[in-house]
């Protein structure tokens, strides 16, 4: 596939009109697709379908049937894991992906710097501009934000919809306190085709992007940079785990002292045992994968100031 640069500027101005996409199923998208279109519409945008889908599962074909009648922007309302499983849709089209932030944690918002509030993501789709940008591959899947492996994984496959619904970040917090208990560490092999790295590991993250789970977990990865990063919290140690997201999360000095990061185009990840990955919140692959970044993949709409 051929694709402009990360660096290359994109001039042409947004699309004036857009196909409108929410995740129904979740509690915000449900209550608050109809605003968003009457927002949407107010700020001067033609909305040319509008679709509340209560259905997670066909999410993917709403927005390929969209961009094959023809909608120059897609607008996408969700989560992370909405984002990531459309976003494969828009690879290779020229039409531009669009974020209402309605998730629990909202990181490809937050990583492209989008406001958070209904009115501030509507001011960005009709008064941003384009920014072309790199997105993941866990081999044949793209994904915006990042994958996972290790904990997080465990905890998304198994936590009740109910709990993520109703408490949000919260109740992913219990419910990871009590998958931890029978978690265990995992040795890790890392190669980029010209050397090998063997540790142990109780979780790895692979960034498109800064953050994950809403917490900014990386000061090297972006998603203009032509580069994925692994990032390993090393050893065999749980409380250490849970120390490296409270550091994260909070921004402590040493936040960095229990992880080692890895940069470059394209890694092969083994597991002994084999781990489960997370792409996006969605437990969709297992070890071993190839982690590769797609450079300048799809253009967004990002805030003019940006």
């Amino acid at each position: 596939m051929e694709t402009k640069s990360p660096t290359r500027p994109t001039t042409r101005p947004l699309p004036r009109q857009a196909a409108l996409i929410v995740n129904a199923h979740s509690r915000k998208g449900e209550a608050l697709f109809a605003q968003a279109k009457e927002k949407l519409e107010q700020a001067g945008m033609e909305l040319l379908a509008a679709h509340a889908i209560k259905n997670p599962e066909l999410m993917e074909e709403t927005v390929a049937k969209a961009i094959a009648d023809g909608a120059p922007m897609v607008i996408v309302g969700g989560g992370d894991g909405s984002m990531s499983g459309t976003v494969d849709q828009l690879v290779g089209k020229d039409c531009v992906f669009a974020v209402l932030p309605l998730g629990t944690a909202n990181s490809f918002a937050r990583t492209l710097g989008l406001p958070l509030d209904l009115d501030g993501a509507v001011a960005t789709i009709a008064n941003g501009r384009r920014r072309r940008v790199d997105l993941g591959m866990i081999d044949k899947d793209y994904f915006v934000n990042a994958a996972s492996l290790g904990l997080s994984p465990m905890i998304g496959q198994t936590v009740p919809h109910k709990l993520k619904r109703y408490l949000g970040r919260i109740g992913y917090l219990l419910w990871a306190v009590k998958c931890s208990v029978g978690f265990r560490a995992f040795r890790l092999t890392i190669d980029d085709g010209q050397q090998e790295w063997r540790l142990w590991s109780t979780e790895v993250r692979i960034l498109n992007g800064p953050y994950h789970g809403g917490v900014e977990l990386s000061d090297h990865a972006d998603v203009d940079t032509g580069e994925i990063v692994i990032q390993a919290v090393v050893g065999r140690s749980k409380p250490r785990l849970a120390w490296d997201w409270y550091a994260k999360f909070f921004k402590l000095r040493d936040r960095d002292a229990h992880t080692e990061e890895f940069h470059g185009k394209a890694f092969t990840l083994t597991t002994h045992p084999r781990q489960r990955i997370s792409i996006d919140g969605e437990v969709l692959a297992k070890t071993p994968v190839v982690a590769k970044v797609a450079p300048g993949a799809i253009e967004v709409a990002v805030p003019a100031e940006s």
